[in-house]
């Protein structure tokens, strides 16, 4: 194993509550006698600035150790470079490494780390800004931000802050294209995936893929007290295509137009941004260690 520097965002959901964690990476280096070191964030953004500081610094793998928003910043400073993202998932979605079969703290991605192979897989940009799981706008977004600041996060917690949102929420109407096709139509959720889930095997993207050099839209158009369960239930089962209120397309590229600016999410964390949204596709743009039978 080549030179390498863990990235630990201390205040990430469940590291917060998990400082072993720290220790836990710590030993690994040690008992494997690893030319590695482990360096803590500090502020929002700091780990991409730690990322690409790693990268200059001779670092062939750069490790993440946090949720989906440390994922977000960690592979921002590696995009287009040669280091290799090593992924230690602890968040509470965790959709890219679900998607590729990366074990949790306890259950083998240390061990991965020495043993996985690297996987060269797209990822996206909307606005400039970089997304690797999924970017989304409407309620997705504006659940995303309540989520974010929760004391306290898990499956339990999102599906309450879903709930307690649902009904007060009203569509927007976004004029979408990729190219190919143009519509216009009400949008209650909107998300474009590089993987085919949110996390906790919700998959809003059956059938998408890391490597195919494409991006697939999800358009929910709405929800209510009738469907709202029959929607959930599909989620979990891949079969959302099969919804009357829903929308799918694929491309290397969105242009997104609504009414007014708003928020969108990337990885799960929230930005303002303008009304038009101009999103893309990197393709091969990151090298990710994943196990070895991913």
């Amino acid at each position: 194993m080549s030179k390498t520097r863990f990235i630990f965002n201390p205040r990430s959901g469940h590291n917060a509550r998990k400082p072993f964690l720290l220790e836990r990476a710590r030993a690994f280096i040690r008992e494997h006698a690893l030319d590695a070191d482990v360096v803590l964030t500090e502020r929002p953004r700091h780990a991409t600035e730690l990322a690409r500081r790693a990268v200059e610094d001779g670092c062939t793998l750069v490790v993440a150790i946090g949720g989906d928003g440390t994922l977000n910043e960690v592979a921002a400073g590696l995009v287009g470079t040669d280091a290799v993202f090593g992924l230690i998932p602890c968040g509470s979605g965790n959709g890219l490494g679900r998607h590729l079969g990366i074990p949790g703290p306890g259950k083998g991605a240390f061990r991965t780390l020495l043993e996985g192979r690297v996987r060269v897989i797209d990822t996206g940009e909307v606005n400039g800004i970089p997304f690797f799981n999924v970017m989304g706008l409407g309620f997705d977004a504006e659940i995303a931000d309540r989520f974010n600041h929760l004391t306290r996060r898990g499956l339990a917690a999102y599906a309450l802050t879903t709930l307690r949102t649902l009904f007060h929420y009203r569509p927007e109407t976004c004029h979408i294209r990729n190219g190919v096709a143009s519509l216009d139509t009400p949008v209650f959720l909107l998300t474009v995936a590089n993987s085919d889930q949110y996390g906790n095997d919700c998959f809003i993207a059956p059938g998408a893929s890391v490597e195919d050099g494409q991006l697939d839209l999800t358009v929910i158009k709405r929800a209510n007290i009738f469907n709202f369960a029959p929607l959930t239930e599909r989620l979990f089962r891949k079969t959302i295509d099969g919804s009357p209120s829903v929308v799918r397309l694929r491309g290397d590229h969105f242009t997104i137009e609504r009414a007014a600016p708003g928020l969108i999410h990337t990885d799960g964390e929230t930005h303002p941004t303008g009304a038009t949204l101009e999103i893309v596709i990197r393709p091969r743009s990151l090298r990710i260690m994943v196990p070895a039978k991913s």
